[in-house]
């Protein structure tokens, strides 16, 4: 079985970890919970692939506040688990601390970022951007309003890398089209507010916008059931979220959270360790979900402008320039 605080509230499950069989590896959820239908439940879904694929254990944990990680962290070492798997930004710090204490033990963090990389870690991080400029192309040719938004969770730069990839799409392909941004909040807790989501879509419907992208971890679910309730479209993000409204989603940026995941658990304890894996267009990292329930939604012309950008971001024609190198976004007004 899979070990998780939902069942067994946070200090059981941290009692548990200590009893808990040694080599496992484990997974250490963001704040948000594991089913956000979005960046955790990605994380999850990579993780039941491997037991599944395996038949093998994993031991999980819901956090359910910033002291927690730390704690989580040292059981799950402790206890003998091994690759670690974290994910979500905040939690490196924590790993920064915690894993020179436990040089046996590899770690990994999705989303982070250290200046130096112990040798037993591993960080993976995305080019959101990349596949941001995507559906903001999708964006640009959906909208009859030529006004589209975007609503982000925790005001990081993060979230304004999602952004600002999102918006030079938008601009690419229709520079006529405004782009409305808004932020849910400055503390974690902006990660799971769906009420405070809903109200940021409507007072963006209220300014025009007929499509907004919604990066925001479970506070997005809130900005999807607000766009397909005012008949408008959104766009998910990091899971497949287009079954959640069908028809109304236009579509969802991938964020291949669940193949990280999978590839990590099964390297195990052979794990490449110390280095930075940046996964974008080109290694599939990212990208834009098709289905059954957009398809009838998406035109051939998206289809046809997005593969040709794909094409040309890869091969470097396009350059879609990074929040991160700039500190600023001259397509967006956060």
């Amino acid at each position: 079985m899979t070990l998780t605080k939902t069942l067994y509230g946070a200090a059981a499950a941290m009692a548990m970890i200590a009893g808990s069989a040694a080599a496992e590896p484990a997974l250490i959820y963001d704040l948000g919970g594991k089913f956000d239908k979005s960046f955790n439940e990605a994380a999850y879904t990579g993780a039941k692939r491997w037991a599944e694929e395996t038949g093998e254990k994993y031991l999980e944990i819901e956090i359910q506040s910033e002291a927690q990680r730390e704690q989580a962290l040292r059981r799950f070492a402790e206890a003998g688990a091994n690759p670690i798997v974290t994910t979500g930004f905040a939690i490196a710090s924590s790993l920064e601390e915690v894993a020179p204490d436990y040089p046996d033990t590899k770690f990994v963090n999705i989303d982070g970022f250290l200046e130096e990389i112990p040798d037993n870690v591993q960080i993976i991080t995305f080019l959101e951007h990349e596949g941001s400029f995507l559906v903001g192309i999708m964006a640009a040719l959906a909208t009859e309003s030529n006004t589209v938004g975007f609503i982000g969770g925790m005001d990081v730069p993060l979230i304004r890398h999602f952004g600002c990839g999102y918006a030079q799409g938008v601009k690419y392909q229709n520079p006529e089209v405004e782009v409305i941004a808004n932020m849910t909040g400055t503390t974690p807790a902006a990660w799971n507010d769906p009420v405070k989501g809903s109200e940021l879509a409507k007072a963006q419907i209220s300014q025009g916008a007929d499509v907004i992208y919604a990066a925001a971890g479970g506070t997005g679910v809130g900005v999807l059931q607000t766009a397909a309730d005012e008949d408008i479209l959104s766009i998910g993000v990091d899971s497949n979220q287009n079954h959640l409204h069908p028809g109304k989603v236009l579509t969802s940026m991938l964020k291949r959270v669940d193949n990280a995941v999978y590839e990590v658990m099964m390297a195990g304890e052979d794990l490449e360790t110390g280095v930075n894996k940046t996964l974008g267009l080109s290694e599939d990292g990212v990208g834009v979900a098709i289905d059954d329930n957009n398809r009838d939604i998406v035109t051939e012309e998206m289809l046809s402008t997005v593969a040709d950008a794909r094409e040309k971001i890869i091969n470097g024609e396009i350059d879609v320039v990074s929040y991160y190198e700039n500190d600023s976004c001259p397509a967006i007004n956060f």
